[in-house]
């Protein structure tokens, strides 16, 4: 019974990452730190290297599991499912019924994730200042360059997959922040509210080759150049606001595709002042500011209970 209760809650905690990553500028990776279980996560998805293979291969299914936890690992991809298909359907209507506002909401949970990212930055050198900057030269010039439309080839999607899921493993990072950047948000919402199988296993494969491989190096890069790693992270959320930012032109013509440009909010003269979906769009970008706060405050809260637990 205690093991079952155990796993009921680990789904959920995977459910609240889950639901995380469905939605562009909260990161999983906070989640997972405020549900207590960010360390054994990535423990367990580095577990998988070739000692942990050999054992598959040579039919110790249980010596394996135990390896790589894979039962902890189980339910946290199950409550991430069922995140992902319950949250597919509403980003879909959303992004085609209220862009501004879901927009406007997006862009507020992105900027402030920028700070706290910037905050976790303790050293500024040349270094970091070089690694931010071009962070948000690289962001930049591809949201105003790159098309409004990214194919949707296998290799793509795979590659989409391996890179948004990436982002789960760091606090502050959005997965699905990735996936706008790469113009695959609202494609992947779509095949999953669809269920697109084909693209979706493309998707997951990329993920599985994405996490078990980009673990290590994101590890390395995080062990000898911390600072440096996330003032480039940092440089390619904040140049990357351009990407979501809610009023977009697009303009036709340009090559063989349309290109995105931002552009001034349309303002109503006369009477009635601003526009309501300024407003509105507003409103959206202090709530979406206001739940990272609060889910940032609370894992700061949690971080230093569990410091001064293990200093006892």
């Amino acid at each position: 019974m205690n093991r079952l209760k155990e796993y009921i809650m680990l789904t959920l905690k995977g459910a609240g990452i889950g639901a995380a990553n469905v939605i562009p500028g909260v990161s999983g990776g906070t989640i997972a730190f405020l549900t207590g279980i960010y360390e054994r996560l990535i423990n367990s998805i580095k577990s998988f290297n070739l000692s942990s293979f050999k054992q598959l291969f040579k039919g110790d299914f249980k010596g394996f599991a135990k390896a790589t936890d894979l039962a902890f690992l189980g339910c946290i991809f199950l409550g991430l499912l069922i995140s992902a298909f319950s949250l597919s359907k509403l980003m879909v209507y959303l992004l085609h019924n209220h862009p501004i506002i879901t927009w406007s909401f997006f862009f507020g949970l992105v900027l402030v994730s920028c700070w706290y990212v910037v905050k976790d930055i303790k050293v500024w050198n040349i270094g970091t200042y070089i690694s931010l900057a071009a962070g948000i030269a690289v962001a930049v010039y591809v949201c105003l360059a790159s098309p409004s439309e990214t194919p949707d080839t296998w290799w793509f999607l795979m590659i989409c997959g391996a890179i948004a899921i990436c982002a789960m493993i760091l606090p502050g990072i959005s997965g699905s922040f990735i996936l706008v950047l790469l113009v695959k948000y609202e494609y992947v919402m779509n095949c999953i509210s669809s269920l697109n199988i084909p693209a979706l296993l493309l998707f997951a494969l990329g993920a599985v080759i994405g996490i078990v491989a980009f673990s290590h190096l994101l590890s390395w890069l995080l062990k000898k150049a911390y600072y440096q790693t996330m003032a480039l992270l940092t440089g390619f959320m904040v140049g990357s606001l351009l990407k979501i930012w809610p009023w977009q032109r697009i303009l036709a013509g340009v090559g063989d595709k349309a290109i995105s440009r931002p552009t001034t909010p349309e303002i109503y003269s006369g009477l009635t002042g601003l526009s309501p979906q300024i407003g509105s769009a507003i409103l959206f970008a202090i709530i979406g500011i206001a739940i990272v706060v609060i889910l940032e405050t609370l894992a700061a809260k949690g971080k230093s209970k569990e410091s001064c637990d293990t200093s006892k």
